[in-house]
């Protein structure tokens, strides 16, 4: 059906652009047969309020009919004047008839194509909602986006990025990281199956505060592990399990779970520097920043790092680190060059500058101490 339509409609293209646009004489009498074949083939019901779909946007983009119509209703309306000027006014009421089909052929084209787009939108929210039910990474940015929207979660990026793919995690895990006595630095070694990259990344990625560290000193207003429903794999995660398998036993002991780790309400004064900072579960989902392994974020990740596990988003987010609080990263940098103008390694530990950025850089594992203030100063020229 398909291939006949486009054939005929082809046919007629070249018969518009041969009998009506490019002759300089036409018969008024061929282009209103002309005319009203167009119209019986592509509006066979035009007299109805229904929109039929008969001719496809994919026909309409290669035969160029549209266009084709449009450009010759310049052309019939030249001829309607000639024969006006003439004062044959037989040929005149024909060309006036030429005219009419022509604008209804065009108001019939223009209803098919907001019919077949609308079609389309239509199966791809269709799609988009079905598959949002379904658990596992989203297939689709739409079906993600629906993801969001059903969660009632943020929509930072809109459309929101896509998390990163299915994420390999390595069978054998390694030791946890060596640690500077002094410095509290810690060095991390790679996996059998790490890349390159994240070798050579791992020579700059060291935090100085470890997960039990930050849980401890107090961090993320007390919400971090609370129950959640993940965009990324549509599963609901429920606090007790995901601490099992998220953070050693001993790390948290003492501690409050309720009020520094599973709050389901942010509280700044749980934080070691009593200020609210970081962003939405939300906004890190449609930022693309949370895989399927570790759905609720770096931090997460960091403390199965910590604890030896490896797997294909290592690189991403020691990457991740470097930029936020590697050695040039911009938190760190920032609230070194604060501390700089203040006075230098006399406020280093001052809790007026930028309490915020501190809190931050918590987050990301690292406190500014003087051997980091030294680096810092040495790597901008300050020391």
């Amino acid at each position: 059906m398909s291939s006949n339509i486009a054939a005929q409609v082809k046919s007629l293209t070249e018969s518009v652009v041969k009998e009506i646009l490019n002759n300089e004489s036409p018969s008024v009498e061929q282009c209103l047969e002309i005319l009203t074949s167009v119209q019986s083939t592509i509006a066979p019901d035009h007299e109805t309020k229904s929109v039929i779909l008969i001719v496809s946007i994919r026909i309409l983009e290669e035969s160029k009919l549209g266009k084709m119509i449009t450009k010759s209703l310049k052309h019939l309306r030249r001829h309607k004047r000639s024969s006006e000027s003439d004062g044959d006014s037989t040929a005149v009421a024909t060309w006036n008839q030429c005219i009419a089909i022509a604008d209804k052929i065009l108001i019939s084209l223009r209803e098919q194509v907001a019919a077949e787009s609308g079609q389309r939108k239509a199966k791809k929210v269709a799609v988009a909602k079905a598959e949002s039910f379904q658990p596992g990474l989203p297939k689709t940015s739409g079906a993600y986006k629906e993801r969001l929207r059903v969660q009632k979660k943020e929509m930072y990026k809109d459309p929101p990025a896509m998390p990163p793919a299915q994420i390999k995690i390595e069978e054998e895990w390694v030791g946890e990281p060596s640690r500077d006595e002094e410095t509290g630095e810690m060095k991390f070694i790679p996996g059998s199956d790490s890349s390159a990259k994240l070798k050579e990344f791992l020579k700059d990625f060291c935090p100085n505060r470890s997960p039990k560290e930050i849980l401890n000193f107090g961090a993320f207003g007390g919400t971090y592990y609370r129950p959640i429903v993940s965009a990324v794999t549509n599963i609901k995660y429920k606090s007790s399990d995901v601490l099992k398998n998220s953070v050693q036993k001993e790390w948290i002991e003492g501690l409050d779970h309720k009020t520094m780790l599973t709050s389901l309400t942010y509280q700044a004064s749980v934080n070691k520097f009593k200020v609210k900072c970081g962003g939405s579960l939300g906004m890190w989902e449609s930022s693309g920043w949370i895989s399927d392994s570790d759905p609720y974020g770096w931090f997460q990740w960091y403390c199965r790092f910590y604890q030896g596990r490896r797997c294909g988003d290592d690189e991403r987010q020691v990457s991740r680190w470097l930029k936020s609080a590697g050695p040039k990263g911009r938190f760190r940098s920032q609230l070194c060059n604060k501390i700089f103008a203040a006075g230098g390694f006399s406020h280093v530990n001052s809790v007026r500058i930028s309490p915020v950025i501190r809190q931050t850089l918590l987050h990301w594992g690292l406190e500014i101490t003087e051997t980091v203030l030294r680096k810092h100063g040495i790597r901008v020229g300050k020391l």
